[in-house]
């Protein structure tokens, strides 16, 4: 296997390490901001997550930044036809999210995913806070890891989207203590993998982090608007 070759996968694992390993970094908004760890509220989550996730994206643009930069010359240049691409694939990714969404409320007990109630829990105590991680920061975060991450461990289209997906699926959902829970890995893992195909087909990282950005901020909009 050729250096450059090893060097790249190196760096694939090394971004989800640094996103896996992330919730680590609470411990520095928690001593910013002189939190009480024995009576932590939801807001005082909110707080740390935002500030977590800030930092995550921080060291995840720096070891990504030349990359990055050239990948946003490309977008700008053919904009357009990139965010075409990224609309029609987050819309069949969307209809199968729902769907499998349904079919799981119908076969199993489950209204919704831990990691679903733990978010809306979130946006109910600090929904304009939410509104700024969930809606700006995690996209950025996890189109990072799971889209450009993966994408250097992964070389052949399919076997990449299906592991992004997958994995990104996973992560939504693992330790939630419920085994039905795991199937929350179709929704969750179809839009992963269609931002995955969006990826690999657009050469740039932005279209696939505005569809997941307006996903997010959407759904976050309508929790606010339904309480």
């Amino acid at each position: 296997m050729k250096k450059e070759r090893v060097l790249e996968i190196c760096k694939g694992l090394i971004t989800f390490l640094i996103f896996y390993f992330s919730s680590y970094l609470q411990v520095i908004p928690i001593a910013l901001f002189n939190i009480n760890v024995n009576n932590y509220t939801a807001s005082d989550l909110a707080i740390v997550n935002t500030f977590t996730d800030l930092i995550l994206v921080l060291i995840l643009v720096v070891l990504y930044f030349k990359e990055l930069k050239k990948e946003f010359k490309t977008f700008k240049n053919s904009w357009k036809l990139s965010m075409d691409t990224a609309f029609k694939y987050w819309f069949i990714g969307l209809m199968i999210m729902c769907i499998s969404n349904v079919a799981i409320g119908l076969i199993t007990d489950l209204s919704t995913s831990s990691n679903e109630a733990a978010v809306q829990t979130l946006v109910s105590s600090n929904p304009y806070l939410m509104l700024f991680t969930a809606g700006i920061l995690a996209p950025i975060a996890e189109e990072i890891t799971f889209r450009k991450g993966v994408s250097k461990i992964f070389k052949n289209k399919w076997v990449y989207a299906t592991a992004s997906g997958l994995i990104f699926g996973l992560l939504h959902v693992i330790g939630s203590g419920n085994i039905l829970e795991y199937l929350y890995v179709i929704p969750y893992g179809s839009l992963g993998f269609f931002f995955a195909l969006t990826y690999y087909d657009t050469k740039s990282i932005y279209p696939s982090i505005i569809m997941h950005a307006i996903h997010n901020s959407a759904l976050i909009v309508l929790s606010i608007i339904t309480f």
